[in-house]
């Protein structure tokens, strides 16, 4: 199990044994077996126990596949990722809507000791401060008027696993105090109860705002910031990482063809050029919706641009490729000719430059590359 884990793989385990020793349960459980069930209880235990991994597995796979991103930047979050999934350390994502920080939570969760445990997500936009308490920490029966049976909240949902409290600086000011105490003392009392419950979670935030401002402005809690904040991932907006863009395309073609049952092969030279330079204010998002769109409009051949269905933006032409010093646009020059597809106008354009600029570089680091004439 410790060789699995280390490498990687995240199967559950469920371990058996005729030596129901509490020391040996609380270690195959650290090393991220699923429980330990002593040889006797098999028969009682074991099919409920399996029934319910499935079950968890059946909504896991419901959430949208992950694409594994090649481009520089997201490879310097996967470092990211690797260096601090196993850990327990609280981690906070930054990025702006759509960039896929969910995404990113899942990863974290999927490669960490508790992958075979709960993923709870948590809308905190959804969140009334009347609400909150009950939402998070649950309610006895009769707490309150109309709660006519128990709940549980997601705190014991994501009990030994993750929760993932998405957009958490839309928590009122109320709700933040009640989940920092509860953070601190890793305990909570569900409404209308006489007990605490001692919970073990680990806790992943993510945010499309600048935190720090919203402390600025009281409207977050400096305190509360600290202890989600352990450990920051920021994912990049989809016009920093150009390279990504025709793969990800591609891969939400596929998927659109599967679901749709359409039969695109691909996308015009029109469409990539397009989608290029299409400034993507709704990022990952926004470019699923217009791909998914374009497929379904498309049903089969090729999707041309007015498949695509994008509003007239200025090109994005002042991040990635951005010609800066001497020492950085060659490589720069040939990674946008490279995803222009070895169109000099769209390499132009994404470099922020005018061709005659480009073919004077061109000339000017003496750049061999096979591009089509436009």
């Amino acid at each position: 199990m410790c060789w699995m884990r280390k490498e990687g793989k995240m199967q559950p385990f469920i371990i058996m044994t005729d030596y129901a020793e509490v020391n040996t349960a609380v270690e195959s459980m650290k090393l991220g077996s699923i429980d330990y069930i002593p040889k006797q209880l098999v028969e009682d235990k074991l099919v409920p126990l399996i029934r319910s991994i499935l079950k968890e597995r059946q909504a896991g796979q419901r959430r949208m596949p992950i694409f594994a991103r090649e481009g520089s930047a997201f490879q310097k979050i996967m470092h990211r990722i690797r260096l601090v999934a196993a850990t327990d350390m609280s981690v906070m994502i930054f990025g702006e809507n759509g960039t896929g920080k969910e995404h990113i939570a899942h990863l974290l969760h999927d490669k960490s000791k508790r992958a075979g445990k709960p993923f709870v997500a948590v809308d905190c936009g959804s969140l009334s401060k009347e609400l909150a308490p009950s939402a998070f920490f649950g309610h006895v029966k009769g707490a309150f008027t109309g709660a006519d049976n128990a709940k549980k909240g997601y705190f014991h949902e994501a009990e030994g696993g993750t929760l993932f409290l998405d957009e958490v600086g839309n928590l009122a000011l109320e709700t933040q105090q009640m989940l920092l105490r509860a953070i601190q003392e890793r305990r909570y009392r569900p409404v209308g109860d006489k007990a605490d419950r001692n919970f073990n979670v680990r806790i992943i935030a993510a945010t499309n705002e600048d935190l720090e401002v919203s402390v600025n402005e009281k409207r977050f809690r400096q305190d509360l910031l600290y202890r989600l904040h352990d450990f920051g991932i920021t994912v990049p907006p989809l016009r920093d990482c150009q390279e990504d863009i025709m793969p990800l395309a591609e891969f939400f073609r596929d998927m659109a063809n599967r679901e749709l049952e359409c039969s695109v092969s691909g996308f015009s030279s029109e469409a990539r050029k397009a989608l290029l330079t299409h400034a993507w204010p709704g990022n990952v998002r926004e470019l699923r919706q217009k791909v998914m769109g374009a497929v379904l409009q498309a049903q089969e051949g090729v999707v041309m641009k007015e498949h695509l269905e994008l509003a007239v933006t200025k090109p994005t032409s002042t991040v990635s490729f951005a010609l800066r010093n001497d020492a950085e646009d060659k490589e720069r020059i040939l990674r946008a000719l490279k995803q222009a597809n070895g169109n000099r106008s769209v390499a132009a354009e994404l470099l922020g430059i005018g061709r005659t600029t480009l073919y004077s570089k061109l000339e000017e680091y003496g750049l061999k590359y096979k591009f089509k004439q436009s």
